[in-house]
């Protein structure tokens, strides 16, 4: 199994867009477009209250509540019970799936996110979990940097926001050239009457 990957789905739920079927269809890939098929209007609520609590699991990770994230996982994988079992058509075909057969595509998708999660902060550390530094953003990563470093989710947003600190640290100096009174250069310039 890959785990990874299934960190990664937990990581996408939390940043999906979830209004509607839609856009609950569309958090599917094409290798699960079976889900896509499969997922009704009952599991939009469900998707939206597991992608509330994941996203707490991540605010957890990135502020140092590792005992809280650990809580929250563990309901989750409550929740949504791992069941492993082997399926496909033949030799060249065999994976793993992660619920017992016939679940619901939210028991499928939750329970591969949730422990892709536990599997992720067990192996690697809940400060691995990080929240985008870009205040405009939000979204949530997986930090995969060798020091532990990463504050943005993407380069994007890592770019965006170093633009926007530089741009604001200009208008400060120019601000601060601005505010301050020009000196007079010359004892002349000192007894000259001001008009």
């Amino acid at each position: 199994m890959n785990f990874d990957a299934y960190a990664r789905t937990g990581v996408d739920l939390v940043n999906a867009r979830l209004d509607d079927l839609d856009d609950l269809r569309a958090l599917f890939p094409d290798e699960n477009a079976w889900m896509r098929d499969e997922v009704a209007d009952r599991d939009v609520a469900i998707f939206r209250r597991a992608q509330k609590r994941l996203r707490d699991v991540f605010e957890y990770g990135t502020s140092g509540r590792d005992a809280q994230a650990v809580t929250e996982l563990n309901t989750l994988l409550e929740a949504f019970p791992v069941q492993p079992r082997i399926s496909g058509h033949d030799s060249s075909d065999w994976h793993m799936h992660v619920t017992s057969r016939g679940a619901s595509v939210s028991a499928e998708y939750l329970a591969g996110a949730v422990w892709g999660l536990s599997v992720w902060l067990c192996e690697y550390g809940s400060a691995r979990f990080g929240v985008c530094a870009d205040e405009r953003c939000g979204n949530v990563y997986l930090d995969t940097s060798s020091n532990c470093c990463r504050r943005f989710c993407s380069e994007r947003c890592a770019t965006r926001s170093h633009v926007a600190a530089h741009r604001a640290r200009k208008r400060a100096a120019v601000g601060e050239q601005v505010t301050v009174a020009p000196q007079p250069t010359s004892a002349v310039d000192s007894l000259s009457p001001v008009s």
